[in-house]
């Protein structure tokens, strides 16, 4: 069998698989009104197809963090970068294994390394507002 060079999608129960991230409803809008979601946006081409430049994105600061979850995480070099990747793995001393979906252009575990869970920031889990209508 061939591989597609993608990270394999497996999803624990209560993650949605990395091409299904859906818009935000009315309690992810509530949550995120009332300071319990954080709101970022893409700026970088490492998530494409699933996310592009301009989407934003809400994330729960307070999810477990498992294999297969997008996550937001601060770059394990540079503070003052933040990363939006996929969870492909963890190793031994649990640190995540980040992995951008569009592998040519990430910056990502391949090349720096895996990061501290204490980096996580947070689990995606909404789109704001609909991919289409976001320029």
């Amino acid at each position: 069998m061939k591989s597609s060079g993608q990270p394999k999608v497996v999803t624990s129960p209560g993650t949605q698989p990395a091409d299904a991230i859906s818009v935000a409803g009315w309690r992810e809008l509530g949550l995120w009104l009332f300071r319990l979601r954080r709101r970022y946006q893409v700026s970088g081409r490492s998530m494409i197809p699933l996310l592009e430049p301009g989407d934003e994105v809400l994330v729960n600061p307070r999810a477990a963090i498992r294999e297969a979850d997008i996550v937001v995480a601060r770059h394990p070099y540079r503070q003052d970068s933040i990363w939006i990747k996929y969870v492909a793995a963890f190793d031994d001393a649990g640190r995540a294994q980040l992995v951008g979906l569009n592998a040519h252009e990430s910056t990502d575990s391949r090349t720096q390394g895996n990061v501290p869970m204490e980096l996580i920031l947070g689990k995606v889990t909404s789109r704001f507002g609909s991919k289409n209508s976001m320029t």
